[in-house]
């Protein structure tokens, strides 16, 4: 079985979501080779493949790159050969899938969207436009993989193919912390340590949460930020009293999660939460917004609490009467949840199980 997979701008939670899946499927013997074909713009660039089995294509999100970058994938699909295509995300979907619309012969085609384009916050026209498209792609897709119950609904109820869906929860690895890299990074035991990571674009909502910093004196709480900006057009202001981090390497990202007190997850839309789980894994507490599937993952005053992005009061309320012990509890359940629902070694069982069904 050889296995291909695309991405776009292959960065972040996407990026920890493809690693997981390229390190256990290139070693497992019912699988002859694995490749991968990304962006070379945006995309991190530590992979567990060897060079030869990598593949770039010199693309922006502009129009004159489109025919391009599909130009270019197909030619590197012809190269390799692949039984399977598992393509992830919105624009990688569309390169791929309209390569093979009008062609009968093809690979399987497995597709994830990490996050429908149709739920996101637009206008409702834009999710008409957007729910078509995905629609009429289904076409020339086997598999569709829906990333939380949420996202799965939701793709029924736009009118993707129900027989041709599937709902896999995303997994990640369990903790590894890399004494070699360890990082000179100090907190105040004294305060409550809150850490955001992720993109700092409008989905993340961390606009949301640095106006709530700004809005109100936050004096028992340090925030943490791993992350930037992936398009220059979403920079944003940060205070001073922010602790910046940057991109963190996903080897050593454990440590930053291990050494605060909870994460939090200001998201305006979020069609699973990566994030949440890898707090969960590391025995965090996690303050999530009431959007999209985070509710499926952060249990309300289980293993954290959910919150309405829109009422900044009520977030102030919770964060100056956050408590340590209780935070503290509410790690040791989110890791038993994570045990229970969100393994890596659950994702990948799913996922080889979907292959050799679609290849048989």
């Amino acid at each position: 079985m050889k296995i291909l997979h695309i991405g776009e701008y292959i960065k972040g939670g996407v990026a920890t979501y493809i690693r997981m899946l390229l390190e256990f499927q290139s070693c497992h013997d019912k699988i002859d080779t694995v490749d991968l074909i990304l962006s070379r713009n945006h995309s991190e660039t530590k992979w567990s493949l060897s060079d030869n089995h990598i593949f770039y294509y010199e693309y922006e999100r502009k129009v004159v790159y489109i025919f391009k970058a599909i130009f270019q994938i197909y030619k590197h699909i012809r190269t390799i050969d692949p039984d399977i295509i598992h393509v992830h995300s919105t624009w990688s979907g569309v390169f791929v899938r309209i390569l093979y619309f009008l062609s009968y012969r093809r690979p399987k085609i497995v597709y994830c969207a990490h996050g429908w384009s149709f739920l996101m916050e637009i206008s409702n026209f834009k999710k008409k436009i957007y729910a078509s498209i995905e629609r009429l792609l289904a076409y020339k897709t086997d598999a569709i993989i829906n990333i939380s119950q949420y996202e799965h609904n939701y793709a029924i109820k736009y009118g993707i193919p129900a027989s041709k869906c599937v709902m896999i929860y995303n997994g990640i690895q369990k903790t590894n912390y890399n004494e070699s890299k360890k990082q000179n990074f100090q907190i105040n035991e004294d305060k409550i340590n809150i850490l955001f990571v992720g993109r700092f674009d409008r989905q993340k909502g961390l606009d949301i949460l640095l106006d709530t910093f700004a809005e109100y004196k936050l004096d028992n709480i340090e925030l943490y930020l791993i992350g930037d900006s992936v398009l220059n057009k979403h920079k944003i202001s940060i205070p001073n009293s922010v602790h910046q981090l940057g991109w963190v390497d996903n080897s050593i990202i454990d440590e930053y999660y291990s050494m605060c007190d909870v994460v939090i997850i200001p998201s305006r839309w979020e069609g699973f939460g990566l994030v949440a789980v890898e707090a969960m894994k590391n025995k965090k507490a996690v303050i999530a917004s009431n959007r999209g599937a985070l509710p499926e993952i952060v249990l309300d005053n289980y293993n954290g609490y959910i919150i309405d992005i829109h009422k900044r009061d009520e977030l102030y309320s919770l964060l100056i009467n956050l408590d340590k012990v209780k935070l503290k509890k509410m790690g040791e359940n989110g890791y038993a949840l994570y045990k229970q629902k969100f393994t890596d070694e659950i994702l990948n069982k799913q996922i080889l199980e979907l292959y050799m069904r679609l290849l048989d």
